[in-house]
């Protein structure tokens, strides 16, 4: 039997995707927004995981290998242990993409994060945050591009949002909305007292230009002002950052990372897109602008994850239950283990009706 069909039915996907590319070359296909924009979507499923497990029988050939020339006494215990842990690392992947079934998840990520009550220290755990999440994005081998950031007086930051480029980005990141809490000894603290801290993180996808979002302009307020930053050659002198308010809902989003005030302009209005379409699909717009616009909620009783450094260390995610000691390997965004188990707790809580994604086997539903 092939490696390929041990695993998936790589050579199956792969004539998918060919028949998938030429349909997509089609003039025609282009005519119906809804079917090209489904098109797409499975496309870019399919080549993720025609990668995946691409990559995973390449892995299992070099085991095999490897074992072959074992048994005729060569000396490949060293190599055998490597392909041996790239292999597991492979696997874990894989089922991980079983995991993915919202058709959101293979989209890009974007996200904010806001700090709680509490000025100073509040804010240097919205940076804390930043950092965790920017390092499992370079684990992870996504791109993250920052459009807005918002400096505190003494450290950390007021409200930051950030744009994450790669497969499943969205699917991954998703797990992390929600209030995260800090129990630690304040470096701000002249008596190091101890203190509590809340940051809240929102994550929504980021919506191609195909899809369709009803934006009227009249319900928009835009106004430029001059890029802010703590001095130096790259602060702007011109107004080119861009501010956009959207007065239905009282959302406000900003962009500040070009030069070109008609780069910030579009991508604010991607970020805006992007939350009004997640708005919509979940259908939480209330709870959103409650959390939003008072920030006293982003407090006890709200939050999803603890992280407590003192008086002992321990993060414990209040969803899945998920605790571990390691407090500086989760901070430096080693979050495999809780992202995982988010997206294990959801595809539990999923309805029957609802497909998995990377399964031959599928329930009534979306095809």
């Amino acid at each position: 039997m092939k490696s390929s069909e041990v695993f998936f039915d790589l050579e199956g996907k792969r004539s998918q995707l060919t028949a998938l590319t030429e349909e997509l070359s089609s003039p025609a296909v282009w005519q119906d927004q809804k079917k090209s924009q489904a098109l797409q979507q499975k496309k870019k499923k399919l080549e993720y995981a025609v990668r995946a497990f691409s990559h995973l029988e390449e892995k299992k050939d070099e085991v095999e290998v490897l074992f072959e020339l074992l048994a005729e006494g060569e000396d490949t215990g060293a190599e055998l242990k490597k392909a041996l842990d790239g292999l597991a690392k492979g696997l874990e992947e894989a089922e991980l993409q079983t995991l993915f079934f919202e058709e959101d998840d293979v989209r890009n990520a974007l996200f904010t994060i806001h700090p709680g009550a509490g000025g100073t220290e509040s804010q240097d755990w919205a940076q804390m945050l930043l950092r965790m999440y920017l390092r499992y994005a370079e684990r992870k081998g996504y791109t993250t591009e920052i459009l807005d950031v918002m400096p505190g007086e003494e450290a950390g930051i007021k409200s930051v949002t950030v744009r994450v480029d790669g497969d499943y980005a969205f699917g991954r990141f998703g797990q992390e909305s929600g209030v995260h809490r800090l129990v630690r000894i304040s470096p701000f603290d002249a008596n190091k007292r101890r203190h509590t801290s809340f940051a809240a993180v929102f994550v929504f996808p980021e919506v191609e230009e195909d899809i369709a979002v009803s934006i009227n302009p009249e319900d928009l307020r835009i106004d430029t002002y001059r890029a802010s930053g703590r001095g130096g050659q790259h602060v702007n002198v011109t107004d080119s950052a861009v501010r956009i308010t959207h007065l239905p809902t009282g959302i406000v989003v900003q962009c500040q990372s070009e030069r070109s005030q008609h780069k910030n302009k579009a991508s604010a209005m991607k970020v805006l897109k992007g939350r009004l379409y997640d708005m919509q699909k979940k259908k939480q717009l209330e709870k959103f602008e409650k959390m939003e616009e008072n920030k006293s909620e982003i407090a006890w009783g709200n939050q999803i994850r603890s992280y407590v450094l003192h008086p002992y260390r321990m993060i414990k995610d209040l969803r899945t239950r998920i605790e571990t000691g390691d407090v500086d390997s989760i901070l430096d965004g080693d979050l495999d283990a809780f992202i995982k188990a988010g997206l294990v707790m959801r595809k539990k809580a999923a309805p029957a009706s609802v497909p998995l994604s990377g399964g031959k086997g599928t329930t009534k539903g979306r095809p």
